[in-house]
């Protein structure tokens, strides 16, 4: 799929990037460009000394993007550096240039979790989803200085969960707003019925790493010898620092038998009460994302109209939810 924002590089392009920032000499035998993703420009190399490894770009900073995808770059470079510490798997991080908005990581030896669905039991897929949630917990073990997002603006950066994610649901309706984004509820409505569960907010006292994109397509598995099992997450650009229970929004997509094992999996236990109600805040303000960014990103109309439609719906359910 072409993304509008998406960088436009070339083989020639990407190689240099490699020959400049990892150590050589450089010999490259391979290239593939991967088009799956939204936003950054991605290229797997292959060397001649046997390393196989992907290089991202971020978007020209020039373009307009939502307020919350500035610095999205240095975003994903802290999330796999103290992910990487906290023993998360994923991609070893080979350089990393906040500023220039350049990453290099290995490339993966698995697929991801779409791909390999087909040639699971459901067994065996409801075991991974346990393995994913126990897994992606490891990003919680991570504690931030304040609460959201690690930007060098300090936009949203507060000593409170509430004010900081209150910030962040104020920032994604006013992108919607800039850019007439279609919303099924006008949003000072959806805004009151979110500041008004300030309270429930506050109960949130650690800053914990969120990383937010757990999707299956930001999952990578592989088969061995006993099965299958969870290889590395890739992706962490809409990391943040807030309440773990953040981290279900993404895990939870799918039937409730397949939310219910990644749920457990991730807490070890069942939600309480507050915790369904702050889940429902967290999927009302991802659902006001993915609405947003149909109007930068550049989608064809196909995709602008089906993202738009699933979230919709769920945007509408989780405020009745929290309306009930």
């Amino acid at each position: 799929m072409e993304i509008a924002i998406r960088p436009k590089l070339d083989r020639a392009d990407v190689e240099a990037l490699v020959r400049k920032h990892l150590p050589g000499p450089i010999e490259v035998t391979g290239h593939e460009e991967f088009k799956d993703g939204f936003f950054n420009a991605a290229h797997a190399l292959a060397l001649a000394d046997g390393r196989h490894v992907v290089v991202k770009v971020a978007p020209d900073k020039s373009l307009k993007l939502l307020r919350y995808e500035v610095d999205l770059m240095a975003t994903e470079i802290e999330c796999f550096e103290r992910g990487l510490e906290a023993g998360v798997p994923m991609p070893a991080l080979h350089y990393g240039d906040p500023e220039g908005g350049v990453m290099i990581i290995d490339r993966l030896k698995g697929v991801s979790l779409p791909k390999a669905r087909s040639e699971m039991s459901d067994a065996e897929f409801l075991a991974l989803r346990r393995e994913i949630g126990e897994l992606s917990a490891r990003f919680a073990t991570v504690t931030g200085e304040r609460f959201g997002y690690p930007r060098q603006s300090g936009r949203t950066v507060a000593d409170s969960w509430s004010e900081s994610f209150l910030a962040m649901v104020d920032d994604v309706l006013a992108d919607i707003a800039e850019n007439g984004s279609p919303l099924p509820r006008p949003a000072e409505e959806i805004a009151a019925i979110v500041h008004g569960e300030k309270a429930l907010l506050d109960e949130v006292t650690r800053p914990a790493l969120v990383h937010f994109d757990l999707w299956d397509g930001n999952i990578f598995v592989e088969r061995g010898e006993s099965g299958w099992r969870v290889e590395a997450f890739i992706d962490g650009e809409r990391a943040f620092y807030g309440d773990p229970i953040a981290e279900i929004v993404s895990l939870a997509f799918g039937s409730e038998a397949e939310q219910a094992a990644s749920a457990e999996g991730f807490l070890g236990r069942g939600m309480t009460a507050g915790e369904q109600r702050r889940l429902a805040l967290y999927r009302v303000y991802l659902m006001l994302i993915l609405i947003a960014e149909c109007d930068v990103r550049g989608f064809d109309p196909e995709q602008t109209e089906h993202q738009r439609g699933w979230s919709t719906e769920s945007l509408l359910k989780n405020l009745a939810l929290l309306e009930a």
